[in-house]
């Protein structure tokens, strides 16, 4: 590893610290009241509104949450796929069919417990939910580190495909600053409880 990519690597993980830390600190009260505010703000954001199919994952423990958001894109007739975690860490998807079809998963994650439909069902999505733990003024998101959306992102422009790309946060996640490395990849809106921002990338 080059000193360049290990300062950047290095800063990543003291912002992640951070974050994380401050996560911690949220009640559940806290977490449940911002996981409404933020499911009524992202179904209204026209990137999700006008969404077919939708690539989301399922929140746990203090993330933002997204399961009254599953629940109310389900309820409009919206096709929501859910991660799968492999060996190798790369995703597979199958499709949301409620909370009673979660079942518990590697790493504290819930998954579909459906037919599986291959890594390459995330090209169909019109939108893209991505984890995250902040993104900055130019809409680069800082992820947790596994690489498992980095493959989703690489999936995507390989294939050509150009699906709305969000995150959901809170509002202290919205930050000056994410050090970006070659890989990263720009979303094009954030939504935290004061609302939704959107960016426009060049990419």
């Amino acid at each position: 590893m080059n000193t360049d990519k290990s300062g950047k690597a290095s800063e990543k993980g003291s912002l992640r610290r951070e974050l994380l830390a401050a996560r911690v600190l949220l009640t559940k009260e806290d977490a449940l009241r911002a996981a409404a505010v933020l499911a009524d703000a992202a179904l209204h954001l026209p990137e999700l509104a006008d969404a077919r199919t939708v690539a989301a994952y399922v929140s746990v423990g203090r993330e933002p949450g997204t399961r009254a958001l599953l629940e109310a894109l389900r309820g409009r007739g919206v096709r929501v796929l859910l991660p799968v975690l492999l060996a190798d860490n790369d995703l597979d998807w199958a499709a949301y069919e409620g909370p009673a079809h979660l079942l518990p998963a590697g790493r504290g994650l819930l998954e579909p417990d459906g037919p599986r439909l291959g890594p390459d069902a995330v090209l169909a999505a019109d939108a893209v939910l991505l984890p995250g733990l902040a993104v900055d003024g130019s809409g680069m998101r800082l992820g947790r580190g596994g690489g498992s959306y980095d493959r989703v992102l690489a999936r995507l422009t390989a294939a050509g495909a150009h699906p709305s790309l969000v995150v959901l946060l809170y509002e202290n996640e919205v930050v000056a600053r994410v050090p970006v490395e070659p890989h990263d990849h720009p979303v094009d809106a954030v939504v935290t409880p004061a609302g939704a921002r959107r960016f426009v990338n060049p990419l």
